[in-house]
């Protein structure tokens, strides 16, 4: 049996959490790596038969204090022991909502207002709902601005754009298996996850890892044809008009190369757009 959604991560952070980390003697070699069902169940103070029959589906509904114990034998971190809870439909479920597709007007204004900074809109599966002019300026590389899972993956730009592209990899990887936690169902996310598996290998790999992270603030680590290196910190904001959506902004530290860099954008991507205006007659 698959177990589903919940068995499938229980079985890939187990594989995960080695013997030595997880404070379990053992002797010999071992066939397959990480702890196995007993283990984990010694660790969790649960019984094996059960924990066996949670990995396998036969049992759907642990308890708060099962998945508390779960975690801490699994070791795992807030986002994970979040995404754990909603597999097990225990979380809040705020997050079935439908996620508006548009954007705001009041939002898209607020947007434009930020002439010297990229500006753009999330939904939890990593569309690009919305951009201002310097986000379409950066994002100008990609064939089409339209999912970053999809322009990381498969857009052979991807890996000439993110510097850190192993890092940029598995971070995207992890910020969908967040948005499987909201709805593992969602048409949208599972269409996604098809296309991405089918056509990049390192994609599958570490889907199958069940890794959960959300965004971070490291800075994100660019390169741009037109102006070259490109460090940028950035802000994610939750639109509390739209849940589901975020507003993600990047900047560059004033006086800094990638601040003059980045000036230089703006100007290149508005002297193009004006040229593509058709002349007055």
């Amino acid at each position: 049996m698959s177990g589903g959604e919940l068995g499938q991560f229980l079985r890939a952070r187990r594989a995960q959490r080695s013997p030595e980390d997880a404070g379990v003697l053992h002797s010999g070699r071992r066939k397959v790596p990480g702890l196995r069902r007993e283990e984990v169940a010694v660790l969790a103070g649960v019984n094996a038969d059960y924990y066996t029959r949670l990995e396998q589906g036969r049992e759907s509904n642990p308890s708060p204090q099962v998945l508390d114990a779960l975690c801490r034998a699994l070791d795992l971190d807030p986002d994970a022991r979040l995404h754990l809870y909603r597999l097990a439909g225990t979380a809040p479920r705020t997050g079935l909502e439908q996620v508006p597709q548009s954007v705001s007007p009041q939002l898209r204004q607020l947007m434009d207002g930020y002439t010297n900074t990229p500006a753009f809109v999330l939904n939890r599966i990593l569309d690009v709902l919305a951009t201002n002019a310097l986000a379409d300026a950066l994002f100008s590389p990609f064939r089409s601005a339209d999912n970053l899972a999809r322009m990381t993956f498969l857009d052979p730009a991807g890996r000439h754009f993110y510097a850190r592209w192993d890092w940029t990899a598995q971070a995207t990887a992890a910020n969908l298996r967040v948005a499987a936690g909201f709805d593992p169902h969602d048409p949208d996310l599972l269409r996604l996850v098809a296309e991405l598996s089918d056509g990049s290998d390192e994609f599958r790999a570490l889907w199958n890892a069940h890794a959960v992270r959300g965004k971070t603030h490291e800075p994100k680590h660019l390169v741009h044809p037109d102006v070259g290196p490109l460090t940028l910190t950035h802000q994610a904001f939750d639109v509390r008009s739209a849940p589901g959506q975020q507003l993600i902004i990047y900047h560059a530290e004033p006086a800094t190369a990638s601040a003059h860099a980045l000036a230089l954008l703006s100007t290149l991507h508005a002297t193009a757009r004006q040229a593509d205006l058709p002349a007055d007659t």
